[in-house]
């Protein structure tokens, strides 16, 4: 490589093929550790530590950074990036802050609550960093628009992370739905089975001295420390997140947009119930969308059409003339009875993925958005926003589409968004 090619050049011109790219070029695949993508990990629980893992693996990255407000947490990721790098010097923080400091890290990936996700973006993007967020993208349908609008105008790269977008499965789904062999598509059906954990009662104590929790907090609303409002339980309380039902949404939702683009949303009606327990996120929920030309339907058991009942997550699509059931490794299709696995004469016309992760590096190095961008994401994301300030008012929404707001209906619209506990609103 020549000797004047710095990272940053290579970083910007490195990605010379299209974004489907399957073999990077060869001097992409022998980089020299200053001509790698530097990229710091923030939150390392249990999908951080994936996060780790995927990244410590690709030959043109390098793990610069390492965060984490819990010290064990932060402690077992050094010891899994040993398991890649021995002789690893990685730096380590509790604040992320000071990792968007450093000049020499190009991208992070976010795998904390939900409740910090945006903020952690948006400021990233004002750093010049490029961003892989774990889903769901935001906490709320205004956290989605700020962060679209910061990523536009500090001209950055994000990737969500679903990874299951980049599998062969689904791909294949989205060629069959847009080939036409279904007909018209007018009814989907979604479902993700499974109840929270009852929690409680509640043992309130004195954070663990490994934990700051008042930054665990950040824009959340201040509370009394108790285990089960922190790490993976944290999903089933609505000052962090939204249950079951916000944890697997992007799971399954992004085979049907990804497929249908549903347009002209008009209505949301949700019902469900709360959980035992000192939860508040639904213990289940339904939903019904009403889109132009498309209704799609959420549940929380298996609808009542045929093969739903032996998957724990799916999609069912109802076209005019045939259905296909799917979930993350299976698909069936039925047209005039017959029922089978793949439509031979239906080309492929989705171009493959690297890998999810090699497909956010490669667009890094391209300067183009990757398949799970930003723009796509909260398309997808914010109807489930939606179902959820339903189901707390009990009632139906009527949706503006154009205005992203609730027709002629204040107390829906200010659960759009919510204001920051004093001091952490840093956005």
């Amino acid at each position: 490589m020549n000797p004047s090619f710095n990272r940053r050049d290579f970083l910007r011109h490195a990605g010379t093929a299209a974004l489907g790219l399957t073999v990077l070029p060869a001097f992409a695949r022998k980089a020299a550790p200053s001509d790698r993508l530097r990229v710091a990990h923030i939150g390392l629980g249990g999908m951080g530590t994936q996060h780790l893992k995927w990244f410590a693996a690709l030959p043109e990255v390098e793990v610069a950074a390492l965060c984490d407000v819990d010290e064990t947490h932060l402690a077992a990721a050094v010891q899994t990036l040993k398991g890649f790098q021995p002789d690893t010097a990685v730096q380590t923080y509790s604040d992320f802050r000071r990792i968007l400091d450093r000049p020499d890290i190009d991208a992070i990936t976010c795998a904390t609550p939900d409740h910090w996700h945006a903020q952690i973006a948006i400021l990233a993007f004002q750093a010049g960093k490029d961003v892989y967020g774990e889903k769901p993208l935001s906490f709320s349908v205004r956290e989605g628009q700020q962060m679209l609008k910061a990523m536009k105008r500090h001209n950055r790269i994000f990737q969500l992370g679903t990874q299951i977008h980049a599998t062969d499965n689904y791909h294949r789904v989205v060629e069959l739905v847009r080939s036409g062999v279904l007909g018209k598509v007018h009814t989907v059906r979604l479902w993700k089975t499974g109840f929270p954990p009852v929690l409680g009662p509640a043992s309130y104590q004195t954070p663990p001295a490994s934990l700051n929790w008042d930054m665990w907090l950040g824009p959340a609303p201040m509370a009394r420390y108790t285990p089960e409002r922190c790490h993976f339980t944290y999903r089933y309380f609505l000052d962090y997140s939204g249950g079951v039902f916000q944890d697997f949404w992007s799971h399954i939702a992004d085979v049907v947009w990804w497929s249908l683009e549903p347009k002209g949303l008009k209505s949301v009606s949700a019902r469900g119930e709360l959980p035992e327990g000192i939860g508040d996120a639904p213990k289940w929920i339904d939903v019904d969308y009403e889109f132009d030309g498309l209704n799609i339907h959420w549940t929380s058991t298996p609808p009542a059409v045929p093969g739903a009942e032996k998957r724990s997550i799916g999609a069912f699509f109802e076209g005019d003339k045939g259905t296909l059931i799917c979930d993350y490794n299976s698909r069936e299709i039925t047209i005039n009875g017959v029922v089978m696995k793949d439509v031979p004469e239906v080309p492929i016309t989705v171009t493959r993925s690297p890998g999810h992760q090699q497909n956010f590096v490669t667009a890094v190095k391209n300067r183009t958005q990757p398949e799970s961008h930003l723009e796509y994401a909260r398309q997808m994301t914010l109807p489930m926003h939606l179902g959820l300030i339903s189901w707390r008012l009990g009632r139906k929404l009527l949706w503006n589409e154009r205005k992203e707001k609730f027709r002629r209906d204040a107390e829906a619209n200010a659960l759009l968004g919510r204001d920051y506990r004093r001091g952490w609103d840093w956005i």
